[in-house]
């Protein structure tokens, strides 16, 4: 074998295993710290927490200061969403009614490739003639884009409502080329 080559090969493992020391060894490389309150053996949850080390204060007084805190929780939504649609006149979209946090909304995710802007008209109809209805212009282009209404406070169950979006040409004439529901069925063969 090489001398050459097996010098250089010991040296990269040197190089390459120096962070792997400097982690398990912990943050404190003075010899203030134990070796056990940091370091990758606390990142992977391989260290005792119950310990403490006089060097972490945090850890060892729960009025330290703040904690970093976590990502913040999401809170659930729930939608219910009809087929994605298309017309031949190059408008694409689909209509959902959206549940979450007592809220009820509707939105309409849509790609509009028919070369001129577009008015739609997105309605969410609930229980005891509630209804909610925004507008919203649908610029030309092929980039997707959602028209969403305001959320209003749930009234009954989910399913007691249903949203239609329409898109239509912004002229005297309106012409109607896509309607799309969120309960609406799956286009079938036929």
């Amino acid at each position: 074998m090489n001398l050459r080559l097996i010098g250089i090969g010991a040296g990269v493992l040197i190089i390459l295993s120096l962070p792997l020391a400097g982690a398990i060894a912990g943050p404190d490389f003075a010899g203030q710290d134990d070796g056990k309150g940091g370091g990758l053996f606390s990142a992977l949850g391989l260290s005792d927490s119950s310990r403490t080390s006089p060097a972490d204060p945090a850890r060892s007084s729960p009025t330290a200061g703040p904690q970093q805190p976590g990502p913040a929780e999401q809170p659930r939504t729930d939608s219910r969403c009809g087929p994605e649609l298309s017309s031949p006149h190059g408008v694409e979209a689909q209509t959902c009614v959206l549940v979450g946090e007592g809220q009820t909304w509707g939105r309409s995710y849509y790609r509009n490739t028919s070369g001129r802007a577009l008015d739609a008209v997105l309605t969410v109809m609930g229980p005891a003639g509630r209804t909610v209805q925004i507008r919203c212009a649908v610029g030309a282009g092929d980039e997707p884009g959602l028209c969403e209404t305001p959320r209003e406070a749930s009234a009954g169950n989910p399913e007691s409502y249903s949203a239609v979006a329409e898109f239509a040409v912004p002229d005297d004439e309106g012409e109607l080329l896509l309607r799309s529901g969120s309960n609406s069925p799956a286009s079938g063969d036929g």
